[in-house]
């Protein structure tokens, strides 16, 4: 018994237990034995790991979050290797919209959906961070995701760009609340001091269609889940409304890098 007792902590210490629990029962067994064990120890090793979720549920919980973790981790690193074997794609491709310094050293590229109000609840925090960052550069990828509206309000920003005035146009539907649609891109048109009626006209253009088309491939190569999304240079890839001073602390990781 001591053996097996020693064996079953072995596994414990090696952090297979979290496998065998997420496992379960004589799958677990079968998942954990290479011979090493009797049939009497397999049987006692099924009832401890029985006996100890009944006591502690929480070690399941443990366990299983920490297969999630190794999953979440995997699957930045798999991201993060698309990201460098297409740097040009990410960073330096003829429709991106660079905001910041163009030949800046240090790169943050944002996915976002004009729609999505994280994305717009974030929009001070990058304005701050590359106010404070003179070597920064702001890669921003619009991605239309969340539904008709979406794709038409991100055929404006993009247009928008092709007249000069991807930002205050940016800055100026993004802040509208009203009703989406033709009348409100023409408003924001407005405010930002573009041609509306070439706006309209350039939404539907093909410049437009692939600008989109392409950053909507770039967001599934990377298995992207949802905006916004920031690449941190090669090295970091954060989802979700994060902080100004998470966005800083990742530009200070980057600036070691370099």
């Amino acid at each position: 018994m001591q053996k097996l007792i020693s064996s079953f902590y072995r596994l414990t210490a090696s952090g297979a237990l979290a496998t065998l629990l997420a496992l379960g029962g004589q799958t677990a067994v079968h998942a954990a034995t290479d011979g090493s064990f009797t049939p009497a120890q397999r049987a006692e090793i099924v009832s401890i790991v029985r006996n100890a979720l009944k006591t502690d549920p929480t070690i399941l919980t443990d366990a299983v979050a920490a297969m999630q973790s190794k999953a979440s981790e995997q699957k930045a690193t798999s991201a993060l290797d698309v990201v460098r074997h297409n740097k040009a794609q990410f960073g330096n491709s003829t429709s991106d919209i660079v905001l910041g310094n163009p030949h800046g050293k240090l790169s943050i590229v944002e996915f976002y959906d004009p729609r999505c109000p994280y994305c717009r609840k974030v929009l001070p925090d990058l304005d701050a961070l590359v106010a404070a960052e003179p070597d920064l550069k702001l890669v921003e990828k619009v991605i239309p995701v969340l539904g008709p509206n979406s794709v038409l309000d991100s055929q404006a920003i993009v247009a928008a760009g092709l007249q000069n005035a991807y930002k205050p146009f940016q800055q100026a539907l993004m802040a509208d609340t009203s009703a989406p649609g033709m009348e409100r891109i023409r408003h924001a048109a407005a405010l930002a001091g573009l041609d509306a009626d070439r706006l309209v006209k350039d939404m539907k253009s093909p410049a437009v269609a692939t600008a989109l088309a392409q950053n909507v491939a770039l967001a599934r190569s990377i298995d992207l889940d949802g905006t916004p999304t920031f690449i941190i240079g090669e090295q970091q890839i954060i989802p979700g409304a994060v902080s100004l001073d998470d966005l800083k602390a990742a530009v200070e990781k980057l600036k070691q890098a370099h």
